[in-house]
């Protein structure tokens, strides 16, 4: 009984270990990818940090001074992967004309399709560096997505979606023109 207990407690000292060595890790931050809006505009990219902040995130905007924008918002808290995956889905934001609309209501149909649109852009753009890459950023997304709480059917979904843009026989450039036409 004594040596189960023990083991039991060394487990859960090597899980809070290793789940603290994962919120304390600092990444180096990535140059941002170029990126064009739907108007031809270059789409300019923003570091911004919080000590609060536990993820990385980004949030493709227009700026009434730069144009459009997208904030980097803690990146020296994820890997290259996710970095690089973020960067990309906010960047298809702009491409696609996202920001020149009304934007829809969250989580409603019309906006996870916009999301799911962005994630499938990303997913082309990244078959450039490799599936090793791609295997790594959905990775380190579905793990980010599970520690903030989303249930595992949105996981496992945006995952197939990726994936399965991530075989797409169409160029990124197509795909794109094919999501303007629609709009």
């Amino acid at each position: 009984m004594r040596v189960l207990s023990v083991t039991f407690i060394m487990i859960l000292i090597s899980i809070k270990i290793a789940w603290s060595k994962d919120i304390f890790t600092q990444f180096e931050i990535i140059s941002p990818p170029s990126c064009i809006n739907n108007n031809g505009v270059n789409v300019q990219f923003q570091n911004l940090s919080s000590k609060l902040g536990k993820f990385s995130a980004g949030v493709a905007k227009r700026n009434k001074k730069s144009g459009p924008i997208v904030y980097r918002l803690n990146y020296e808290k994820s890997p290259k992967a996710l970095q690089i995956f973020i960067d990309l889905h906010e960047c298809a934001h702009h491409q696609t004309g996202d920001l020149e609309q009304r934007h829809p209501p969250q989580n409603s149909p019309k906006h996870m399709m916009k999301e799911s649109i962005s994630d499938c852009i990303a997913a082309l753009r990244m078959r450039k560096s490799g599936e090793m890459l791609m295997i790594e950023s959905i990775f380190e997304l579905k793990k980010a997505m599970s520690t903030l709480g989303f249930p595992l059917t949105s996981i496992k979904s945006r995952e197939l979606n990726i994936s399965n843009c991530f075989k797409k026989k169409i160029s990124t450039k197509l795909y794109i023109s094919e999501v303007l036409k629609k709009r």
